[in-house]
Parts: C-alpha cells; sequence; structure tokens
C-alpha cells in the first residue's frame, strides 16, 4: 500500500476485532472490554464502540440521552436488555433502537453464563445531557471545535441537589 492509501484506510476504516481494547471495571457489577471504534476517524456524527461484557456484568449504569439516539447490535451471546422499568430478553443478531428522551432509560445487562459482545452506534450529539435515574446524576457535555481545528470540551456530573441560583457567583 501506499501512504496515501494507508492514510486513508486509517481515516474510514476500523476493524473491531484487532483494535486494542479497554477494561472498564467496578466491582462488582459492571465489567466490559471495550473500544471506542470512531476515535480518530473521519467521522465526526457518528460514535461506535464494540463492547464485550463478562458474564453476569453490565457494561454502563442505567441512563438515558436528551439528545443522542443509540443502536445496539448484538453480535455473540445473549443477555438482556433493561428499559423503561422492564428487562427484555437479546439473543445475537437482535438489534435495539434507542431514541432520545426520558421514556427509554437503558442499560444492556449480561445475564448470561459467557461474553456478551455487542456493537454500540450513537449520534455525536452536542451539547448533550445524560440522566442516570438509579444515582439521581446528570451529566451536562459539550464538544466544540475552535478556530485550528482543535477540538474543546467541557463536561460536568452532579446531581439535581446541587443546583446553583442563576446569580449564585455573580457580581
Amino acid at each position: 500500500m501506499t501512504d496515501p492509501t494507508e492514510a486513508l484506510r486509517a481515516k474510514l476504516i476500523r476493524n473491531f476485532d484487532a483494535i486494542d481494547k479497554v477494561r472498564e471495571q467496578r466491582a462488582p457489577r459492571y465489567d466490559t472490554l471495550c473500544a471506542r471504534l470512531g476515535v480518530g476517524t473521519a467521522a465526526s456524527k457518528l460514535g461506535l464502540s464494540i463492547d464485550i461484557v463478562a458474564p453476569g456484568q453490565r457494561a454502563c449504569p442505567y441512563h438515558f440521552h436528551y439528545a443522542q439516539e443509540e443502536a445496539f447490535v448484538i453480535l455473540e451471546g445473549t443477555g438482556h436488555l433493561r428499559v423503561a422499568g422492564e428487562m427484555l430478553a437479546l439473543v445475537a443478531g437482535d438489534v435495539v433502537f434507542i431514541p432520545p428522551g426520558p421514556q427509554y432509560p437503558h442499560q444492556i445487562v449480561n445475564t448470561s453464563a459467557a461474553p456478551l459482545k455487542y456493537l454500540s452506534i450513537g449520534t455525536r450529539d452536542s451539547p448533550e445531557v445524560v440522566a442516570y435515574p438509579d444515582s439521581g446524576k446528570y451529566l451536562a457535555r459539550a464538544t466544540s471545535t475552535l478556530a485550528d481545528g482543535r477540538t474543546q470540551e467541557f463536561g460536568r456530573m452532579h446531581r439535581a441537589t446541587d443546583d446553583l441560583d442563576y446569580w449564585d457567583g455573580e457580581p
């Protein structure tokens, strides 16, 4: 391959079996190997990741997005989608669609004795607010592109009980 071909491939193609994965673990409920596939690619509005959830574990807390839409493609294994207070069975080949909004808080739970592998697809809407009903937390996040092409990110996690008055700290 020529250098331009390699550069083009690096901006457009990821192999989820070959990419390095990071273990995200928080005992006793959360344990996953994951890789954010879109990082460093030409994609700016679409995010993808691969997650391999250990038996009996979850990849992330129960949550919903106010702006982002998500989809999950179950590649291997079985588990459950915890959504809107219900547990829906998942098997390889299932595709889950989650629109934004508080009516569909969600979490994928591996309820089996084998790993559960799935592809996460999401819009990269910014700004974004994510709510976590189990813990009462909210994440406010925004990304912007500076004049020189660099990106600047802002994000803060808080609880509703931490709210400030609009004029707090103002002269």
